[in-house]
């Protein structure tokens, strides 16, 4: 790659705007500007989201499902039917007997007039099995005349990002019309040269190479994304993130904190009134987070643990070093269910020893509401708990000095910022302590959370019993039925989970209130209880509390208790259409139950046929108890975007990277951008400028 001591100004007119090109107006312009598409290099940096191969022609025969192919035939039947909505069906014979059907949602009545029986039609889709073989929904396609054989493509069809209002013919056309005015390489690399894997191509050869892919590309490597000119723009991509969170990094310790020192009495006696003690990780991760409170710089440290692994009890320390300190604590949880728990913990913990513990939510109202705001604002709360509602407008501290966020990933940048920004003092800020049970692959960690110290609490208290999970067809439901029966008469406590409220045609799950009175009338015998989203809070305290206080037998919920409240005596889990859901969900699920000194059960009822991937899931499930293991089997199955909730991480989604298949990327990607910080930090601007762009300023939420 070539070498670029500095970025090339303006980057020789790939700031020019979009309206150089040939057929972009005003208002064609306004509709590139709202996806983000200003500029000609905005345009040379869309990415094709994938390719489609329409060189080959692939008999009906030897049709794969789940892949897009190209295949040709003669209609066979033609059928419109108007239940429900309106449907055409066409039937393609290819002459050899195979038979491939065509289903459109969406279509008019000279479309359907179109599909004349005996007509040759060209179609490329997605293939999947249907009710009499494959089909293809809403393929693209095109009619034959009888002696008509157009050739077929000679190199891969980039599939761009949708931009509203514009067709995908009228956007390829514009991004090829920008790379037209792609510069030289030496104008366009930011990279120095000898940064990165070796053998990989300069950016524009890249660029041009995904674009365009030539006719004797590997067209394997391209689709899967192993290309070498993907990876070469996948490894500027991770660059970019990697040096904008480490940017970040520092720009928030120069802000400085004030230090809160080590506070030796005050732990030990908390310790000594604890009902249990600490494991060693414990241990280990509290040393961590009491030597970052020290220091003047502000803590940034993810704790990450599995459900049941202790991580409220580190919390709590790091809060009693804070209160010695002089300081004030929040403690911001997503539900106020969850939030709750802190809440009972917390006052259990320290309010014995005079530490003042107040609550914070959005049904704290009237004089309740004020008069915590004015102990806040006094500093005589020392510690308060709460939800969305500590953001709000209103709510001041006097020296607020730790900010403690459980489940942080489900919570907006904004909102993070908005309480950490509550603790103000000119150039200083709180030290943050952020939890999370869904453990992240080291991978996913190294990128998404570069800006993180981290923690792991990677051991379980003693005393936990195994949770031994088990998959069962949905057809052995009424023993399910019996087994819960007997659970309960033994004086246990169960969960039945199920994904949706209300019944759905379009989802194929049963709904938790169809099945509360499914199963309250088939377990006569049992006080049953409902519990879901769309339920008052006050309604769902109140059914939670009754579960936990055990005048609940059995619990019918949606994943809304995904992240609950601790019920040690419940040790039977059932989820319901399980197969629906991504193994973190199921994990954290799983962990509801094992809570206590009994033997425990999940298990997975699921919806016969299983998928692939569904079935491989729920054996993960079966196997493993380590949410390591799951959450690394889950980035490969799901990606990343849902493991992290990359919306709300201030992560831009990659346009091209992909975390697991370019982990190998990572080593190199932080010894670059370490360099790059360190010696040339306007190169490292630019490349954030050029990928991230205004995301960045959200990374250290």
């Amino acid at each position: 790659m070539p070498r670029q001591a500095t970025p090339a100004p303006a980057l020789a007119g790939g700031e020019a705007p979009v309206t150089v090109l040939p057929g972009v107006g005003p208002a064609v312009a306004e509709k590139l500007a709202a996806r983000g598409l200003s500029t000609l290099q905005d345009l040379w940096f869309l990415l094709p989201l994938r390719y489609e191969d329409r060189t080959r022609l692939t008999p009906i025969r030897e049709l794969r499902p789940g892949a897009a192919l190209q295949a040709e035939g003669r209609v066979r039947h033609v059928e419109r039917t108007f239940r429900g909505r309106p449907v055409l069906k066409v039937v393609l014979d290819d002459g050899h007997g195979d038979l491939l059907q065509l289903r459109f949602f969406h279509f008019r009545a000279q479309q359907a007039q179109a599909f004349q029986p005996g007509r040759r039609v060209r179609v490329f889709g997605e293939v999947r099995p249907g009710p009499q073989g494959w089909e293809m929904v809403h393929p693209g396609y095109r009619l034959l005349g009888e002696q008509e054989a157009p050739a077929l493509d000679d190199r891969l069809t980039p599939v761009y990002p949708a931009v509203e209002g514009l067709g995908p013919g009228t956007l390829a056309r514009l991004v090829r019309l920008a790379l037209e005015r792609l510069p030289a390489s030496a104008a366009l690399e930011l990279l120095p040269a000898g940064a990165g894997p070796g053998g990989l191509p300069g950016l524009r050869e890249a660029l041009l190479t995904v674009h365009r892919p030539p006719a004797d590309a590997d067209t394997a490597a391209l689709l899967s994304g192993t290309h070498p000119a993907q990876q070469r723009l996948a490894f500027e991509e991770l660059l970019a993130h990697a040096l904008s969170l480490r940017r970040q990094r520092l720009a928030l310790r120069e802000q400085g904190a004030t230090p809160l020192p080590p506070a030796p009495a005050a732990l030990a006696a908390l310790r000594a009134t604890l009902p249990f003690a600490l494991t060693g990780a414990q241990e280990r991760v509290l040393a961590e987070v009491a030597a970052d409170l020290a220091r003047p710089q502000p803590m940034l440290r993810l704790v990450q643990g599995d459900v049941g692994s202790g991580k409220t009890v580190v919390a709590a320390l790091a809060a009693m070093q804070a209160v010695a300190a002089g300081r004030q604590v929040a403690l911001m949880a997503p539900t106020e269910l969850l939030a709750e728990q802190h809440l009972q913990n917390f006052r259990r913990w320290l309010e014995p020893h005079g530490i003042a513990v107040r609550w914070l939510a959005g049904k704290v109202t009237g004089k309740a509401r004020r008069e915590t705001l004015a102990e806040l604002a006094l500093g005589h709360a020392q510690v308060v708990v709460g939800t969305h509602a500590l953001m709000q407008e209103g709510v001041a501290f006097a020296r607020l000095g730790l900010v403690i966020v459980d489940e942080q990933h489900r919570f907006g940048v904004h909102q993070r910022l908005a309480l950490r920004d509550k603790g103000l003092e000119g150039e200083r800020v709180p030290h943050q302590l952020v939890m999370t049970a869904t453990p992240i692959p080291r991978t996913l960690a190294m990128t998404a959370y570069a800006d993180l110290d981290l923690s792991v609490i990677d051991e379980l208290p003693p005393g936990r019993s195994p949770v031994t999970t088990v998959a069962m067809a949905a057809d052995r439901r009424p023993a399910l039925v019996a087994r819960v029966r007997a659970a309960c008469a033994e004086g246990r406590q169960a969960y039945w989970v199920c994904p949706l409220i209300e019944e759905s045609e379009e989802v194929e799950a049963q709904a938790a209130q169809t099945t509360f009175e499914q199963l309250s009338e088939a377990l006569p015998e049992l006080r049953v209880g409902l519990l879901h989203g769309r339920m008052k809070p006050a309604e769902k305290q109140a059914v939670m509390r009754r579960f936990k206080e055990g005048g609940l037998q059995l619990l019918v919920a949606t994943t809304v208790i995904e992240v609950g409240v601790d019920v040690p005596n419940a040790s039977l889990m059932v989820i319901e259409n399980a197969e629906r859901l991504g193994l973190a969900q199921l994990h954290q699920l799983r962990g509801r139950v094992g809570r206590g000194s009994t033997a425990s059960s999940c298990v997975l009822l699921y919806q016969p046929p299983l998928g692939a991937i569904a079935r491989e899931r729920l054996e993960v499930m079966r196997r493993s108890s380590d949410g390591f293991v799951i959450a690394e089997k889950d980035l490969e199955l799901r990606g990343p975007g849902e493991l992290l909730g990359t919306r709300q991480t201030g992560l831009a989604a990659f346009r091209i990277a992909d975390l697991v298949r370019d982990a190998h990327l990572l080593p190199a990607v932080h010894g670059v951008a370490e360099r790059l910080l360190a010696e040339t930090p306007a190169l490292a601007e630019a490349l954030i400028a050029r990928w991230v762009g205004s995301a960045a300023r959200y990374a250290a939420a």
